[in-house]
């Protein structure tokens, strides 16, 4: 497998990841939705609920080849480069929440605006994580990964009392709400689902995309290397299903059991990725999702705007009701043609591939927005 080939590969599965998230943000209504597209409601794991979770696996091994011209080793460009990346996230995630608060209200309050989200989570996990892999050998990330999940179970096991891994109890939402404030937090909810504690074990998704970004590097017999990732991956997904048996799979939480679980799919699904592509050469069935995989951060920065915009910004009178642009196209050209439920699911579609058509706008003008 040759180094054109492994890029091509990656940015194939972060395109259908970035797809994928759109999808499920974007449905035609929210009160329509099929199981597979909503989150699971407390415990369980839908495919809604591996997206996030692959995301920064990619993003981990993304950091392997980011950081071959460093050597692997933490210097000081390596450092001025991870501390660039994660600050610039981190407001990039915080002006999404500045706009929409504007959607919703119409001001800005600093009082209340939301500090955590999305891309707030992914810039902690990629700066801590980075810095880890930079830092220590294989080895050692493999023990201080697996140690992240068992003391982030203690941590939740120990101090949520009789029943610690509900929302009512768990030590998350309480952690959060110390360290963040309440009115910063996702409002209507006892635990925000992107908060800063429940992100340290998110970590251990970027240090596993790392150890299989090197292994990937190094592994030149292609066959051995799918083996090896559905050999690691399938047991990453029993131990993850013997853990829920005490400790639930839970995004929420993004419990140490959801990890495993997610790691695992992310193994497997990547090396159908490969065998795919980089075996049988069908780079055709997959191509599509390049535009998204070139340009992940413009895609969901851009794609969550415009959303907010369709349904905030854009009104107007309707049959005597003041109606979104994004409501009336739902309910005027996917109601009719499909039904609720289907029309939800076929407007996802079509909004994915509105913002598609934009994005190989720019893959032709050679336009890439990188950080």
């Amino acid at each position: 497998m040759n180094k054109t080939e492994r890029l091509i590969t990656l940015d194939i599965f972060r395109g259908i990841i970035v797809a994928l998230m759109i999808m499920v943000n974007q449905p035609g209504s929210w009160s329509y939705k099929y199981d597979q597209m909503r989150h699971a409601q407390w415990n369980g794991c839908t495919l809604t609920d591996m997206i996030f979770p692959f995301f920064l696996f990619i993003v981990g091994i993304a950091c392997w080849f980011s950081f071959q011209k460093h050597q692997q080793k933490l210097s000081v460009d390596s450092i001025i480069k991870i501390i660039r990346r994660t600050v610039v996230i981190f407001l990039l995630g915080l002006m999404l929440n500045f706009f929409k608060q504007w959607i919703v209200s119409g001001e800005i309050n600093l009082s209340t605006l939301r500090i955590t989200g999305v891309l707030q989570r992914i810039s902690f996990c990629f700066g801590i994580g980075a810095i880890l892999c930079l830092s220590l050998k294989p080895r050692g990330l493999l023990f201080t990964s697996i140690g992240i999940l068992f003391v982030y179970w203690i941590i939740l096991w120990m101090a949520g009392g009789p029943q610690p891994y509900t929302a009512e109890n768990t030590i998350v939402g309480k952690i959060d709400i110390l360290l963040l404030g309440e009115n910063h937090l996702r409002k209507g909810y006892l635990v925000d689902s992107s908060g800063l504690f429940a992100s340290i074990p998110g970590i251990v998704h970027v240090i596993w995309g790392y150890l299989m970004g090197m292994t990937i590097f190094r592994v030149n017999d292609r066959k051995k290397l799918i083996i090896k990732m559905l050999l690691i991956g399938l047991s990453a997904i029993l131990v993850a299903q013997l853990w829920s048996l005490v400790f639930p799979i839970n995004k929420t939480l993004w419990t140490s059991s959801y990890v495993l679980f997610t790691n695992g799919w992310a193994l497997v699904v990547l090396a159908f990725l490969i065998w795919t592509i980089d075996v049988q050469k069908k780079t055709k069935y997959f191509s599509s999702f390049l535009v998204f995989g070139f340009n992940p951060l413009f895609a969901y920065i851009f794609a969550e705007l415009w959303a907010s915009i369709m349904s905030g910004l854009i009104k107007f009178n309707f049959e005597g009701s003041l109606v979104s642009l994004k409501s009336w196209i739902y309910g005027q050209i996917f109601v009719p043609l499909f039904g609720n439920m289907n029309g939800s699911l076929f407007y996802s579609i079509f909004i994915m591939l509105f913002y598609w058509y934009i994005l190989w706008i720019m893959d032709k003008n050679k336009i890439y927005i990188k950080i």
